[in-house]
């Protein structure tokens, strides 16, 4: 796959379809660009370009450690400059979870940038913001603490992250303690902040601001509650709220196995997503 090298930083990144606006969906947690690629050939079969990419400290890109800006803030302008490099000028922005984060705080920072949003799983409220903190840096702090940096490199996700890519074994071996959980209670605070915000990252008043067809599938779990999904939906102006799954297929959908039911998501959201865009005509009549 081809890469980006952003400040000194390798983004690895596709590009699905040929021609046709373009879309950029980001996956949740530290999932790598296969998390999403079910949504994105959908949406790709449909006349429209999808760029994947693996965030820093994701999948098969770099390492990377500064205290100086989060990571949600550092993924945005990474996206920022991967749509200069593939010229994309506008782009319809979509993201689960962590990818809807990033999805929003594009579109708040780079309004000129996003014609739409596709955004399912929004997160927020205090037992988002601590798991996910925990979750992302917390864990790591304790580790290193207790374990030196050692003891990082061999926890299950920076293991898969040396495995992906070996030069990241030197790049995080080259960090203090010190430094890393400096950077890593600085990462935290982003978390830490949001948890009584509408969603973590951003406020009412910046999630007011954004003006695009925006499509909202909620979540149904205490990370990502249906009550935020509709605080979002009641904030964005122009935003309509679709539900994952139809009544009648829950029972059926409850007996199935967990990587059964995230199939069938995937197909949903294909679904939802492709008959959004086609309803309001996104990138098709010149609003793009």
């Amino acid at each position: 796959m081809p890469e980006l090298i952003r400040d000194g930083v390798p983004l690895n990144f596709e590009v699905l379809g040929s021609s046709g606006p373009f879309v950029v969906l980001t996956p949740g947690g530290r999932n790598d660009l296969e998390n999403v690629r079910g949504v994105a050939t959908a949406i790709a079969s449909d006349g429209y370009r999808v760029l994947l990419h693996d965030r820093r400290n994701c999948g098969k890109s770099g390492l990377w450690f500064d205290a100086g800006t989060s990571e949600q803030e550092i993924w945005v302008e990474d996206v920022v400059a991967l749509l200069d490099h593939i010229g994309a000028d506008r782009v319809i922005a979509g993201g689960g979870s962590a990818g809807c984060r990033l999805s929003l705080l594009l579109a708040i920072r780079y309004p000129e940038r996003v014609s739409a949003l596709l955004l399912w799983w929004v997160t927020g409220g205090h037992t988002a913001a601590r798991e996910l903190g925990h979750a992302y840096y917390g864990q790591y702090i304790e580790l290193a603490e207790a374990g030196g940096m050692d003891a990082v490199a061999a926890s299950e996700f920076f293991a898969e992250r040396i495995e992906a890519r070996p030069g990241n074994r030197a790049l995080l071996m080259g960090q203090s303690v010190e430094a890393f959980t400096g950077t890593m209670r600085a990462w935290r605070d982003f978390f830490d902040a949001g948890a009584d915000l509408p969603v973590i990252g951003a406020t009412a008043a910046q999630l007011q601001q954004i003006d695009v067809p925006t499509c909202i599938v909620p979540g149904s779990d205490d990370i990502h509650p249906r009550r935020v999904a509709e605080e979002l939906h009641s904030l964005l102006p122009d935003s309509q709220f679709e539900f994952p799954f139809p009544r009648e297929e829950l029972p059926a959908i409850k007996r199935m196995p967990l990587e059964a039911i995230m199939e069938r998501f995937q197909e949903r959201l294909g679904v939802i997503f492709r008959g959004f865009l086609t309803e309001r005509g996104i990138g098709r009549d010149g609003r793009i």
